[in-house]
């Protein structure tokens, strides 16, 4: 297929310019949808009592809510303070320190991306297997076949349209609402609020409060990755003010559907009981509520779902190489678009990571809350570079007079400090885990910089370069020696 280049995106409104297609409220909400609701849903009742009671749950719910919101709005207020910056994830780590910070911000995403999608196709034929023994736990040699099926067949989907493939991921999030909203109306029948009170703060094999809620933190994190999708495709938005509209609509959708999903499990099943699930654990719950049946609906939910959320973050893992591309950031090889205005390159990179990821399951047997920690841990720090710059945007009063609002700086300020947060509630492990996937991609940024003949680093980056590599190095040897694991 013919290629074209996308020209440098010092302008990036040029670039976007190029797709004939642009893109609606609708479908930009759909997006978001679509990429916050996958898998993580239907294995949140389990996961949450997993490490918590179900009073340190609901504190986790109510951190997790606000700071969640508080991003959400962070986004939303940067789209309208600065429209000229596409892709969000990026543009906004790259305007507040540099391009090596806004290229590490868009790597660590597009990782998180497409290791979350090898949890997708693992989480989905694990679900699979409930109908069908031989496809196992999602990560046997015929799940890993037909995953991989499921993977190119997308690939070429994505490659025939970006717009074809927004349609089709608005029609699959509205399918897949509909299992999440019948398990909130049976759930809800069968509701017993004295299941909730009786050992309401866990026992003490959880740890204290703190240590619970810490537990919770990673697990809504996952749930809610995803929030961004509408920032990360502005440049095809077909009226910037519907990225932010787009960014708060999603997330109180999906905000209000975990809250029921998590919080009217609690009245099913005691905490002990939750937290010895075999996940999707919300088989187990509505098959508790309504019988047998409504293990099979879950389950052919799940299948459905992660279908949906697998396009959704294919869409936005390319995406997330192609703005940084045409800036000179990433190497211009993968500016390139193919005649239906997709950045093919990306595409085909992306897609070749997640097959070999696959194998690796295959060999590895990596399970899917392992990928889905990896992939957590990736996007932290995106996060925090996000919700920095809308700080820096808000103490400046950068903007327009009819985009400043008094409310901005502390909602940024309280964004930050809960990005940092949950720096701090993952801990040490996925610092050292991410940062063997963060350090190799400077050898990427490097190659990009040769190719404008410039200088690789500038200033401090080299002095953050020397610390991911030490981390590297040193996450190596932990490994090594056993006091490390995946």
């Amino acid at each position: 297929m013919e290629t074209t280049t996308a020209p440098q995106a010092s302008q990036p409104v040029v670039t976007s310019e190029q797709a004939p297609a642009k893109i609606g409220l609708r479908l930009l909400v759909a997006l978001v949808v679509g990429a916050l609701i996958g898998s993580g849903i239907f294995g949140l009742p389990q996961n949450m009592a997993a490490g918590a009671g179900a009073g340190a749950i609901l504190i986790g719910w109510g951190i997790t809510g606000m700071g969640m919101l508080a991003l959400a709005l962070v986004y939303q207020m940067i789209a309208l303070r600065m429209p000229h910056l596409d892709n969000g994830v990026y543009a906004y780590a790259r305007a507040s320190a540099g391009e090596y910070v806004g290229f590490n911000s868009a790597w660590g995403y597009w990782v998180s991306a497409w290791v979350g999608n090898v949890g997708y196709l693992v989480a989905a034929f694990s679900a699979v297997g409930y109908f069908f023994p031989s496809f196992g736990e999602g990560n046997t040699a015929t799940s890993v076949m037909a995953a991989s099926v499921v993977l190119w067949v997308v690939h070429m989907l994505v490659l025939k349209g970006i717009k074809g493939a927004m349609v089709l991921n608005a029609v699959v999030t509205a399918a897949k609402l509909v299992p999440l909203l019948l398990f909130i109306v049976f759930v809800a029948l069968a509701f017993n609020m004295g299941t909730v009170t009786l050992n309401f703060w866990g026992d003490t094999s959880l740890g204290t409060v703190l240590d619970q809620v810490k537990s919770t933190m990673l697990v809504t994190v996952w749930v809610f990755i995803g929030v961004e999708g509408a920032s990360v495709y502005s440049a095809r938005a077909k009226r910037r003010e519907d990225v932010g509209r787009a960014t708060i609509i999603g997330f109180v959708i999906t905000l209000l559907l975990l809250m029921a999903v998590s919080l009217l499990s609690l009245g099913v099943l005691n905490q002990p009981e939750l937290a010895g699930l075999k996940n999707p654990s919300m088989a187990g719950v509505l098959e508790k509520a309504v019988g047998w049946w409504g293990a099979v609906l879950i389950y052919a939910g799940l299948i459905v779902s992660v279908g949906g959320g697998f396009l959704a973050w294919t869409l936005l893992a390319a995406e997330s190489l192609f703005t940084p591309a045409c800036d000179g950031v990433m190497p211009k090889a993968l500016a390139r678009l193919n005649t239906r205005h997709v950045p093919g390159n990306a595409m085909w990179l992306t897609s070749s990571m997640v097959q070999i990821f696959l194998l690796v399951t295959l060999f590895s047997k990596a399970s899917y809350l392992a990928l889905i920690s990896l992939s957590t841990a990736m996007i932290l720090l995106p996060y925090l570079f996000s919700a920095v710059y809308g700080l820096i945007l808000a103490w400046r009063r950068q903007g327009t007079p009819d985009t400043l609002r008094a409310l901005d700086l502390p909602v940024t300020l309280f964004a930050t400090l809960y990005c940092g947060w949950l720096l701090y509630a993952a801990g040490p492990r996925y610092l050292f885990l991410s940062s063997l996937l963060y350090a190799p991609g400077a050898l990427i940024y490097g190659l990009a910089k040769r190719e404008q003949g410039a200088r690789v680093f500038q200033g401090f980056e080299l002095a953050l370069f020397i610390v991911l590599v030490a981390l590297a190095v040193l996450a190596i040897f932990l490994l090594s020696t056993g006091r490390l694991d995946l």
